[in-house]
């Protein structure tokens, strides 16, 4: 028998071990060993069938108990055998989901004695894919749900239900009336009985002048007879499909999307006629409240304008969807005050998961703390439902960006439970998604943990927003200004520099756009000396002069803002670069290539705004920050060449 040399046999095992260890993000945090041995009793389903599969621990019962709320379960460690008790099946596979996630985390072998149930009732993901596979603002390839895939279906109805998710809206707000074609419909069926099993429904943008494009009457108005007879016809079509769809999201009268308020109705008459068309199947709408008009003083105050004179007028079955802020996903902004405006109106919470506004999926921006700022003002029972959009696509790794995976599954866990700390959330999902090795853990989501602080610092500091590049929202452009545009589109509508000071007077000297809060919180935003810093010129037009809380002026403290944020982008690549040996080649590589990034961006960031601010302070760049590297003509040639798909190419105009 020939010998095979033993250094040809070591670089074969070592190739072994290498590709063994090779990781793409493509299993989430799903990463569970597929070597189940524990003995798996009790009720039958999806929970049973995944905990023997992969759960390794104590004997498990599943059983069901009357009096456990919906979708909630009680877990028990006694005799070492574990009960996971629930009143349906979507509680018996949280409570199964409960188990493995403690199993990643070195945790499987602790008894339990847990007792949980969701904070809302609905936990929803809004996906923005439209029907020839694009994904607005997405950031990670196409539409998953663009080529019928069985398993990468049923791979997302998983992590979904790992976190609690119970609803999907398969297509975008910016609907086509084809979504409610007979094509779409049967494809919304095919995945809706992947995801049924899963405690997923599925929802549906709908366009409000569908009756008109799809079904060839002459109107929409939603009190025409034909128009609901139309509207009739097409949910028991649907309901005779999908018996258990979810019902239907509206965006209307916003951004030139038509809506009732084009035949003189008011939204609530809109959505009022689709929810009666919808009740007898126990269906709901979701009607959007983002619009606004570009007559309008203050757009950050349209959405209150618009929708307080209609609260208590919808029916039980409408849930208006607000977006966290009054404006528009800006990397910091104060809640919208119509969540504490409105009062008999259920209402729900619409987060933006996929990063529009926060460097698409290059930048390692961590959303939890920014989402746990919203819900220390604005409290879980005053609300009903939670919505994200969703920074899903086809990409491999599923969101564009390794770290981009951690923002929906916080999404998913702060819906289920918006009382926990962002900290437990990023070391549950680093320990998931990576390894358990406290090496890697704890600085990664200390990173996590500082990283909106960060892009806060480096794009908008102090309350300054929407002062984006025009159209793809990736980078700055505080001067962007087109002849024709609506003035509410263009950055100075919101920063108003001039040589006086900066920022947006929203006091009640101003637009009183504070007057639409809660008394507490219009005299503390009103009131400079009380306003927080990271608010300031959201609300108050200041000097360039203005002395700040701790002695700097105003001028003074943008600067080194700025380059704080720059600062701590560089040392979050210098931290990953330390992390090298804890991770795979592949996502190490990976991850390390959009810190970089990051990093040179946010000093194209830092440069470019304050280059531009200073035209108007006309102050000198403090001696103990590091200065722009680049001058203002350069930065204002700087264009980027940007895809959906592809990360973005940098150049300048010629």
């Amino acid at each position: 028998m020939k010998r095979i040399p033993f250094l040809f046999m070591l670089g074969i095992l070592l190739t072994v071990a290498s590709v063994a260890r090779a990781e793409d993000g493509s299993r989430l945090w799903l990463r569970y060993k597929d070597f189940g041995k524990a003995e798996v009793t009790g009720v039958k389903g999806v929970a049973m069938d995944e905990l023997k599969q992969y759960w390794t621990g104590n004997p498990v019962v599943l059983k069901k108990q009357k009096g456990v709320p919906k979708d909630g379960y009680v877990i028990t460690t006694k005799g070492g055998k574990t009960t996971i008790a629930a009143s349906n099946d979507a509680g018996m596979l949280y409570g199964a989901y409960h188990l493995l996630r403690l199993q990643q985390m070195g945790q499987g072998d602790v008894p339990v004695n847990v007792s949980e149930k969701p904070a809302f009732d609905l936990r929803i993901l809004n996906h923005w894919d439209n029907p020839n596979g694009t994904v607005e603002r997405g950031f990670a390839g196409k539409s998953i749900f663009l080529k019928f895939d069985p398993q990468r279906l049923k791979t997302y109805a998983r992590a979904n239900a790992s976190i609690g998710i119970n609803g999907t809206v398969l297509n975008n707000v910016n609907a086509k009336p084809d979504a409610l074609g007979a094509e779409n419909l049967q494809k919304a069926k095919q995945i809706a009985d992947i995801l049924r099993p899963y405690g997923i429904k599925v929802y549906l943008s709908v366009n409000f002048a569908s009756p008109i494009k799809l079904g060839g009457l002459a109107t929409a108005d939603p009190l025409d007879k034909n128009v609901v007879e139309w509207w009739k016809g097409k949910v028991t079509e649907i309901y005779k499909m999908i018996p258990d769809f979810g019902g239907f999201l509206v965006k209307a009268n916003s951004e030139g999307e038509p809506g009732p308020c084009d035949y003189g109705r008011t939204h609530a008459e809109g959505a009022n006629m689709l929810a009666d068309v919808l009740k007898p199947h126990k269906g709901m709408v979701m009607w959007r409240a983002f619009v606004y008009n570009p007559q309008s003083k203050d757009r950050a105050k349209q959405a209150c304008e618009e929708f307080m004179p209609l609260d208590g007028l919808f029916h039980d079955n409408v849930i208006i969807q607000i977006k966290n802020g009054p404006v528009d996903f800006q990397p910091c902004e104060p809640y919208s005050p119509l969540f504490t405006s409105v009062q008999k109106t259920p209402v729900m919470v619409e987060f933006q998961i996929t990063q529009e506004y926060l460097g698409a999926a290059n930048h390692l921006v961590f959303l939890a703390p920014m989402w746990k700022e919203f819900f220390s003002l604005v409290k879980p029972q005053s609300l009903r439902a939670m919505a994200g959009v969703a920074n899903i696509g086809d990409d491999v790794n599923w969101c564009g960006h390794h770290f981009a995976q951690a923002n929906w599954y916080a999404f998913g866990r702060l819906a289920w439970n918006p009382d926990l700390s962002s900290e437990n959330i990023a070391e549950e999902w680093m320990r998931q998604t990576f390894d358990n090795e406290n090496g890697l853990v704890k600085p990664m989501v200390k990173v996590m943990t500082e990283s909106r602080d960060a892009c806060v610092n480096y794009m908008m500091p102090l309350g300054l927003h929407h002062i984006f590049a025009g159209g793809h929202h990736y980078g700055p452009e505080p001067w962007y200004d087109v002849p024709g545009i609506r003035r509410d589109w263009t950055p100075a509508y919101y920063h108003k520099a001039d040589s006086m000071g900066l920022g947006f007077d929203r006091t009640k000297n101003g637009s009183d756009a504070v007057s639409q809060y809660p008394a507490e919180l219009c005299a503390l935003y009103n009131d400079v000396n009380t306003c927080p810093d990271k608010y300031l010129l959201w609300f108050h037009h200041l000097p360039w002069d203005y002395k700040m809380k701790n002695g700097r002026t105003l001028w003074d403290e943008l600067c080194h803002r700025y380059d704080k944020g720059v600062q701590q982008a560089r040392g979050f690549l210098a931290t990953w670069d330390a992390m090298k040996p804890f991770v795979d080649k592949q996502r190490f590589e990976e991850v390390q290539r959009k810190l970089r990034i990051q990093a040179r961006d946010a000093v194209w960031w830092r440069d470019a705004c304050l280059l531009y601010f200073q035209t108007f302070s006309n102050r000198p760049i403090p001696q103990d920050m590091e200065h722009p590297v680049h001058n203002l003509d350069e930065m204002m040639r700087f264009k980027i060449n940007i895809s959906m798909y592809e990360n973005p190419e940098y150049g300048y105009d010629k």
